[in-house]
């Protein structure tokens, strides 16, 4: 057998474990560190209870810049955002766990959403911002502003091996830590870890 008829099964063999690797991230809930243990950051104390997948970073780094669109259409970065304090929720409507923990994203911005504040929930779904508009309007989301990037590449870009990601940044744009899996948003453990990054901008 040649090489290359030996290597062919071993590439669609790997092909299949990264495949199911990622069914199993997009399927988990939250509650389990999925990123294989935990960082010894600042926030570390704040992951407990609903936050206890939360892994905080000791080093705080820009994430790479990624471009999505708003609901009018108009390219934006995370730039966009600095002088707040962001959760950055990476989702989209065929995710189920995505889908569970929306209406907590919606319920956390209507809470906390304001001058130093905001969810930004960043939409990978393909095909334009109609599904996501769709999805908002049989939830009934009216706080979160619609956010897409119909290439997914921020996905790749973040490192988001499964969906939902949702990582915490700071004023200055910093990544302080994420959380992969679905989570309650609008918990005390959340408003706690939240509140803990803007008392200390």
């Amino acid at each position: 057998m040649t090489r290359s008829k030996i290597l062919l099964p071993l590439g669609a063999l790997a092909l299949a474990g990264i495949i199911a690797l990622g069914v199993i991230y997009l399927i988990e809930p939250g509650g389990r560190n999925l990123e294989g243990g935990q960082a010894s950051g600042p926030l570390a104390d704040y992951s407990v209870g609903e936050m206890k997948g939360f892994v905080s970073f000791p080093k705080l780094e820009a994430p790479d810049p990624v471009s999505f669109r708003n609901a009018a259409g108009e390219e934006l970065g995370l730039d966009a955002f600095k002088g707040k304090v962001v959760l950055l929720n990476l989702w989209a409507t065929w995710c189920g766990p995505c889908r569970h923990e929306m209406p907590a994203l919606d319920r956390l911005q209507a809470d906390l959403g304001g001058a130093d504040f905001e969810v930004v929930a960043l939409s990978l779904d393909k095909g334009g911002m109609e599904g996501p508009k769709a999805f908002y309007e049989e939830v009934g989301l009216t706080h979160l502003a619609l956010y897409q990037d119909p290439s997914a590449r921020a996905g790749v870009t973040l490192g988001a091996f499964g969906l939902p990601l949702t990582m915490l940044l700071d004023k200055e744009g910093r990544v302080v830590g994420r959380l992969v899996g679905a989570a309650e948003w609008d918990s005390p453990d959340a408003k706690a870890l939240i509140g803990a990054v803007l008392e200390r901008e």
